[in-house]
């Protein structure tokens, strides 16, 4: 069965993850390009959950397309790994995209530090306009969410209708924990952001990302203070 938001009904994602219960990461992976084919594209942010993906679809689909949201903030370390990325990757199509502003444009229009006088709308611009214009060319996109991250993600499926986007997203990795993504890292000696050993687990830009401290969930250092716990890639 081919789901094709916004015709697709609840009850037909609900009967697809009956068929795939049970299955592992690669087994859905494997679903999805078989599915959907060239229509999937991953959003990869570079992440360690991101590593596992790139490794998987790697097996799966040599040439897929990857594409990665250069929002013109990420931290140093997190460009220097995307060039490790596509050094370790050379078979996968992984591109960057990025926002319609430039840094000045958005500065001269809504006036410096928006990411501090309103996040939500920084994200909007760098983040969600971007990878909007990018999935629509596209039925089904896929991500590396993860059940335990966050409470805000505790309910997703291996398959799930993504108002936001109006498109398909596919969640390969929702029953693996923090620690499986490092053993399947070191394991397949994939490269990773070396900032992830230095307490930041959620890697995003480098004016709204802190570590985080012990017991707190991985998403805590996103955002930190504000109340703000996601971009809105994964709201409905």
């Amino acid at each position: 069965m081919i789901l094709d938001y916004p015709t697709t009904t609840q009850e037909e994602v609900e009967k697809v993850n009956e068929e795939l219960d049970g299955r592992n990461a690669l087994d859905i992976v494997k679903w999805g390009y078989e599915t959907y084919g060239d229509d999937l594209v991953y959003a990869c942010s570079l992440g360690a959950e991101g590593m596992v993906l790139l490794d998987l679809i790697n097996r799966v689909k040599p040439g897929a397309r990857v594409v990665f949201l250069d929002t013109d903030f990420h931290f140093k370390q997190t460009y220097d790994l995307l060039k490790k990325v596509r050094e370790h990757f050379p078979d996968l199509s992984i591109e960057s995209i990025k926002p319609e502003l430039s840094v000045k444009e958005q500065s001269e229009q809504y006036g410096d530090k928006l990411w501090e006088t309103a996040p939500d709308k920084c994200c909007a611009l760098r983040k969600l306009e971007p990878l909007e214009k990018e999935l629509s060319k596209h039925k089904a996109w896929m991500s590396g969410l993860r059940r335990e991250q966050s409470p805000t993600r505790k309910n997703t499926q291996f398959v799930n209708i993504d108002n936001r986007f109006q498109s398909i997203k596919i969640a390969p990795l929702i029953h693996w924990t923090w620690d499986e993504v490092w053993e399947h890292i070191k394991e397949n000696n994939l490269p990773y952001n070396i900032l992830h050993d230095q307490n930041f687990p959620s890697i995003g830009c480098f004016h709204c990302t802190s570590a985080v401290l012990d017991g707190q969930d991985s998403r805590s250092g996103r955002w930190s203070g504000s109340g703000k716990t996601e971009c809105g890639l994964h709201k409905e």
